[in-house]
């Protein structure tokens, strides 16, 4: 059994980082394509740059620095700075010598917060990923699947207070998170028809009181992913309150934006039920001429016993239904809250009918809803029993794994800034660093080792 020395020290050394660095190390694969994105990074940052003062932190170490945090799931900023003052791999991808100083976490996070923000650039370099993953063939633009995840707000789930009970202007609420929820009510942000929220946390207001993710009652964020299904490369990302009605609006946004931006536009599109309202469907397949993978929310089923809206069959000639005696349900044309119209039996014909106490027993006729968007309801339900259809449903799960890589891998399950700007400049950060490391998995190639020398 040997031993160590104790006594092998020398006086100088010869040490070149690079050497250090492996060739097969995520930092070192995915680093072309980030040396690629932020070339020119400076041009686009300059306006938000002082002249005079003291020398700033060079933004392209920032930007490296946070792609390290992400990617290894470091979410504190003073752990990140203290990890890249010791890691040889991290300083190498930070372009940071061994003698060179790592920022001070407080300047860092004054950096990120100002600068960073005003200028769009997590947007700009998100987008910047996109185009390298298109240019290696890495998006097909065929079939799209989106899907959203509720992210716990920082912010205390026993603290939430009714809206009228908390006093904006006490010195404890002057914040960025309150100050940017103020100014969204100011600007008429909510929609009309929405009521206001009966629960708001007065740390983070702009977060949503939601029940979705893991049953348990809290304040989150919702992640949107529009994901390109064939190598599951997120073509685009939104933040938005935990609200199903958000979500379904930010996914109008994200194709929208995809289209404009990449000239991108699928040729189907798979979700799950939340996203099988008339409204969004209609829109889907009227306007956007996109082919619809996604199950129908249905809420006409009854489960007492008596005829549902499925037992009646629709005339589109005459625009009416007929009921399972045979009479017919007609409609003045009236559109009940903007999404309905209600088809009317007689109320003679309900009276004699025999099947009366299976249709509409305690009223005198019977009343059949109609979407106004039902034409493309029915357009998604009859693909539902396609290969297609069947092909998309198991493909969804694509979207799914990045949510759960994103939580287990990353260690991204509670969020770390406050307000919506803050969730937009996380989830962008979240979008490149898998991105990335869709790129390093899919183009990267081992170096070639060297032949090994035959024995004689």
């Amino acid at each position: 059994m040997g031993r160590q020395s104790g006594n092998q020290s020398r006086l100088f050394y010869s040490f070149n980082l690079d050497d250090r660095i492996s060739g097969h190390h995520l930092l070192r694969r995915i680093n072309p394509v980030v040396m690629r994105v932020l070339s020119d990074l400076r041009g686009k940052l300059k306006p938000f740059y002082s002249e005079i003062g003291r020398p700033s932190i060079d933004p392209e170490l920032m930007l490296r620095m946070l792609i390290v945090g992400y990617c290894y799931g470091i979410r504190s900023e003073r752990k990140l700075c203290e990890e890249v003052e010791l890691h040889l791999a991290y300083r190498w991808f930070c372009r940071l010598d061994l003698e060179d100083r790592v920022p001070d976490h407080s300047t860092f996070s004054v950096n990120r917060h100002g600068r960073f923000r005003d200028s769009d650039i997590l947007r700009q370099l998100f987008e910047a990923v996109v185009r390298a993953c298109m240019s290696a063939g890495l998006v097909k633009g065929e079939g799209f699947a989106v899907d959203a995840s509720v992210m716990e707000a920082d912010a205390s789930r026993y603290h939430g207070k009714a809206p009228d009970e908390i006093d904006w202007s006490a010195p404890e609420r002057q914040t960025r998170a309150v100050s940017e929820f103020l100014a969204g009510l100011d600007d008429g942000d909510r929609p009309a028809e929405r009521k206001p929220p009966k629960v708001i946390s007065p740390t983070d207001p702009c977060s949503a009181w939601t029940a979705k993710a893991n049953k348990r009652v809290q304040f989150g964020y919702g992640l949107n992913y529009l994901i390109d299904i064939e190598n599951a490369v997120i073509v685009d990302v939104e933040a938005t309150p935990a609200r199903t009605s958000d979500e379904v609006a930010a996914t109008q946004t994200m194709l929208d934006r995809t289209e404009e931006r990449f000239d991108l536009k699928p040729k189907r599109l798979v979700a799950d039920t939340a996203y099988g309202t008339g409204k969004f469907l209609g829109w889907l397949v009227e306007e956007k001429k996109i082919t619809p993978h996604i199950p129908v929310w249905e809420k006409a089923e009854r489960d007492d016993g008596t005829f549902s809206r499925s037992d009646f069959t629709f005339d589109k000639k005459n625009n009416e239904y007929r009921c399972p005696n045979g009479k017919a349900l007609r409609t003045t044309g009236k559109v009940h809250d903007g999404r309905t119209i209600l088809y009317r039996a007689r109320k003679l014909d309900c009276d004699r009918c025999p099947m009366k106490a299976r249709c509409c027993p305690n009223v005198g006729g019977r009343k059949v809803p109609r979407d106004v968007n039902e034409e493309a309801r029915d357009v998604a339900r009859a693909l539902m029993n396609t290969p297609e259809y069947e092909r998309s449903r198991d493909e969804r799960k694509r979207v799914e794994m990045r949510f759960a890589h994103l939580k287990t891998h990353h260690r991204f399950e509670r969020m770390r800034l406050r307000g919506l700007s803050g969730a937009r400049d996380e989830f962008h950060l979240a979008a490149i660093v898998q991105n990335l490391k869709t790129l390093a998995r899919n183009i990267w190639r081992p170096p070639l080792c060297r032949p090994a020398t035959a024995i004689a």
